[in-house]
């Protein structure tokens, strides 16, 4: 969360002239109600099922794209086996927890994950997920610093990785 993975990926669709997919975006579409609602409604196992299941038929497909999936998506039922397949270019954008608290506070009111949270709240949260979720992460092909960086600057880095 924070860390930019749907813009990002989004702007990379734009200069590959690909198509952007986005799996929260998706499942949102397929359920019919958001991931806030299918959480509170149908709880987080529920959600992890469908994740996985679109997921899985999306990297089944033959379809070109550029995809950007959420913080917990290759923590849960092996999606982080997909993301190591030779058809696959899987990046990992890192970010610190400085600065992803940073992000955060400032658009928090739009997440209600965290919108409750107080700055050192959230700095405990953002380090536990991290952690957590770290072997996952690290299963990436490649990484890419956000910290300090514009939108711009981590595109073209990508970019530059992939030609």
């Amino acid at each position: 969360m924070g860390s930019g993975k749907t813009t990002i990926a989004s702007l990379v669709a734009d200069v590959l002239k690909k198509k952007h997919l986005d799996l929260d975006k998706l499942i949102e579409k397929k359920k019919g109600k958001s991931i806030n609602s299918i959480f509170e409604t149908d709880g987080k196992i529920y959600f992890r099922k469908i994740e996985h299941t679109v997921f899985k038929d999306l990297m089944e497909s033959q379809d070109d794209f550029v995809l950007s999936v959420g913080g917990g998506t290759p923590c849960y039922a092996n999606n982080h086996l997909f993301l190591k397949e030779k058809e696959v270019i899987s990046i990992y954008l890192k970010t610190s927890v400085e600065e992803l608290s940073k992000r955060l506070l400032q658009s928090k009111a739009e997440r209600p994950l965290i919108a409750q949270m107080n700055e050192d709240e959230l700095k405990e949260f953002i380090t536990k997920h991290l952690f957590d979720r770290s072997y996952y992460y690290h299963q990436a092909q490649h990484f890419i610093s956000t910290d300090n960086k514009s939108e711009k600057e981590v595109v073209q880095e990508i970019i530059k990785l992939l030609t």
